[in-house]
């Protein structure tokens, strides 16, 4: 035959056309010279499985990236999964293996913590981290920020049964606890993560003003909306601020090494993006 076929990789979710996705892993293909191409799937909310199953009929069909609401299917389609999809009880990374099966991946966790420690500077040894949330998101990143050996992390969130359950599951990584709201010490967290959908709606999650130590650092996963309600508190605590775009280039420069092998440098990239959103 001798026909060579471009490797193919896409992401799937519903909504997708907001997905910066083909964006950032073409910008990779080409910066690794990579033959591979990356496009956005819409997935009906109804026929994920199937939508996937197509996707890996074809020998060119290699790798996928999962964004919501399709994470949890993700994880139960995948044949073998990684540590890490299992701690995280989600999947953003299949891949089609020489052996025909499908593997799950999670690179959610390792995105945030590469962002925070390598781009941004921060650390996270010894530190005391209270993290906002504790839907998906959250689940997703809290076994590799503790694998970062924090000296406690502590889950809040409105539905406290919600955080109390994750913390249990995760009590076996690390020193780890769920509170109310109203339970957060005064002057008592270095780094505080907004894992929760308040930005998404342009809320602010129920902190006082005085539960940063000095010095802290303020982290949202959101990205791409101007004025993130959390931050702009955040940095009225005198907080180093971030939003999420850091992390949505690192775990998607992290699936990329899953699938081909190769590390990709991710700086010029998101100073693109930057400018790109601003």
């Amino acid at each position: 035959m001798g026909i060579n076929m471009t490797d193919r990789y896409a992401v799937i979710g519903n909504p997708i056309s907001h997905s910066r996705s083909p964006r950032i892993h073409r910008a990779f293909a080409l910066d690794a010279q990579q033959d591979m191409s990356y496009e956005a799937i819409l997935s009906p909310l109804e026929g994920f499985r199937q939508v996937v199953t197509d996707f890996f009929a074809f020998d060119e069909g290699k790798g996928l990236n999962i964004t919501l609401p399709f994470k949890g299917q993700a994880y139960e389609m995948s044949e073998v999964k990684s540590s890490r999809a299992t701690q995280a009880g989600a999947v953003n990374t299949l891949m089609k293996g020489k052996d025909g099966r499908i593997y799950g991946d999670n690179t959610d966790g390792v995105g945030l913590v590469r962002d925070m420690t390598q781009n941004l500077g921060w650390t996270l040894e010894g530190k005391r981290i209270l993290v906002v949330g504790a839907g998906g998101a959250v689940r997703g990143v809290l076994g590799t920020l503790l694998a970062q050996n924090p000296s406690q992390l502590w889950i809040v969130n409105r539905t406290y049964s919600k955080a109390q359950n994750l913390a249990n599951i995760f009590r076996a990584y690390g020193n780890i606890d769920a509170l109310r709201f109203d339970e957060i010490a005064t002057q008592s967290v270095d780094i505080i993560i907004n894992g929760s959908s308040s930005s998404l709606q342009g809320e602010l999650p129920p902190l006082a003003n005085d539960i940063l130590a000095q010095g802290a650092c303020a982290y949202d996963m959101a990205y791409g909306k101007a004025e993130l309600p959390f931050l702009i508190w955040a940095t009225a605590q005198q907080a180093t601020v971030s939003d999420g775009l850091g992390m949505l280039v690192e775990q998607a420069a992290e699936s990329f090494f899953i699938w081909r092998g190769v590390h990709v440098a991710s700086t010029e990239l998101l100073s693109e993006l930057r400018a790109e959103l601003s």
